[in-house]
């Protein structure tokens, strides 16, 4: 997480950067050889693309906690905080002395290999090297959308080590582009609630307490979410990706639950608003309109373009028409079903997300376009650079300095270990 300066010494770059793979390996590699007797470093698969998944464990305790970073591209804080989260454990004793920890250092190495901006200066530069994969080339998501005889490698790896490990806590180490923080639960865990929140505001770090990622899920505290059991219904019918049957809840075979802690990287102090809005419905009908002409301008770009770039089927194409592909069930549901919830936090979480489907689709067909030298690549940059200021500019967005997204995911997760071990005592 180094910075960047110019020849006087003042950084370049709004905060450090976020670590690659590479000097995540690399660091991990240092601390087994520093303390062989302690750590191991090992391989525990490939990616589809050949690329190793590294394990790296500390402590030898039979009660195991999981940490997972990587698991979204485009999501780099977790990174950062499994290094500082293994270089602690090693350090406290008190840490490792009932608990043994286990870091998967990324999850998705081909997709990290893709997403290219490990300190963006903003949120258009940001997306100019923005990639997501597809929803059945995500480790974690892909069971909720393919058979069990299609995952991914990187999906078998990762069950693999939980049936291995058998953690009474899987943590998985996830950000927004712009928000707030906040947290989701497969299982509740009592007492986590104070000291995120405590953390959040020391940190000013705005809590999410409206997340649409966690729309209608039990609250177990500001910004805490319990996921519902598979008799409950879902807020977006539409969605593929249902978190019930993704490889969260493989933990549970074993007791064990799963803690999904997110942090934004730019941060918004309108999305703990817990006032009702004044007109909830009409609000989510013009915010699906809304998203559905954003969509269709990519869309638009995508038709012209197409054409031209025959042959091509790679992952950044992949990805933005699968988010295409999303949009108009997604808005079909904003518009025919009630919120789920009517506070202003809730509404506010829906317009970012809406318009960040868009913005990303936009955004990765935008690198296609430009590597393949298209005619309609300045016309989908400007559309990206005005969606990207309009984004900001309505949620008031502000940096979250980098040391602070890694320790309030750090202390986040070892509140939930502590708090998990209490509840499975």
């Amino acid at each position: 997480m180094r910075s960047r300066a110019d020849k006087s010494g003042v950084s370049l770059l709004p905060e450090l950067r976020y670590p690659s793979v590479p000097e995540l390996v690399s660091t991990a590699r240092a601390l087994a050889a520093h303390r062989p007797g302690l750590c191991t470093l090992r391989q525990i698969g490939r990616s589809r693309g050949g690329r190793p998944l590294h394990l790296l464990s500390v402590g030898h305790a039979p009660r195991a906690v999981l940490v997972v970073a990587g698991a979204h591209a485009n999501e780099p804080a977790g990174g950062g905080t499994l290094q500082a989260l293994a270089e602690r454990v090693l350090h406290e004793r008190d840490l490792r002395a009932e608990t043994s920890w286990h870091f998967l250092l990324c999850a998705d190495p081909d997709g990290a290999s893709l997403h290219v901006t490990p300190a963006p200066r903003s949120l258009f530069d940001y997306h100019l090297g923005f990639y997501r994969p597809a929803g059945p080339e995500q480790p974690e998501w892909s069971p909720s959308v393919l058979p069990p005889d299609r995952l991914p490698p990187e999906t078998l790896a990762l069950l693999g080590v939980i049936d291995e490990l058998r953690p009474y806590l899987q943590v998985t180490l996830h950000g927004t582009d712009l928000g707030g923080s906040w947290v989701q639960l497969t299982k509740d865990v009592p007492g986590l609630a104070e000291p995120f929140a405590k953390s959040a505001a020391e940190l000013h770090i705005p809590v999410e307490t409206g997340a649409s990622d966690a729309a209608g899920w039990p609250r177990s505290g500001p910004g805490v979410r319990v996921m519902p059991g598979p008799e409950t219904g879902v807020a977006y019918p539409s969605m593929p990706d249902d978190a019930r049957h993704s490889t969260w809840y493989h933990a549970h075979r074993y007791g064990g639950l799963t803690a999904v802690v997110e942090v934004p990287m730019w941060a918004s102090d309108l999305v703990d608003d817990p006032a009702p809005h004044p007109a909830p419905a009409a609000a989510m009908r013009r915010l699906a309109h809304r998203l559905l002409r954003d969509s269709r301008e990519v869309e638009w770009v995508l038709a012209e373009a197409l054409p031209r770039l025959d042959g091509l089927d790679g992952p950044l194409l992949r990805a933005a028409r699968w988010a295409l592909g999303l949009i108009p069930g997604l808005a079909e549901d904003w518009i025919q079903r009630p919120p789920v919830d009517t506070t202003m936090a809730y509404i506010g979480s829906v317009d970012a997300f809406g318009r960040r489907l868009p913005l990303r689709a936009a955004s990765m067909l935008l690198r296609v376009l430009r590597e393949a030298d298209d005619r309609a690549a300045p016309r989908l940059e400007e559309l990206v650079a005005s969606w990207c200021e309009a984004y900001g500019r309505r949620f008031q967005a502000r940096w979250v300095p980098l040391e602070r997204q890694v320790e309030h995911q750090s202390r986040t997760v070892l509140a939930a270990a502590r708090h998990a071990r209490e509840r499975a005592a």
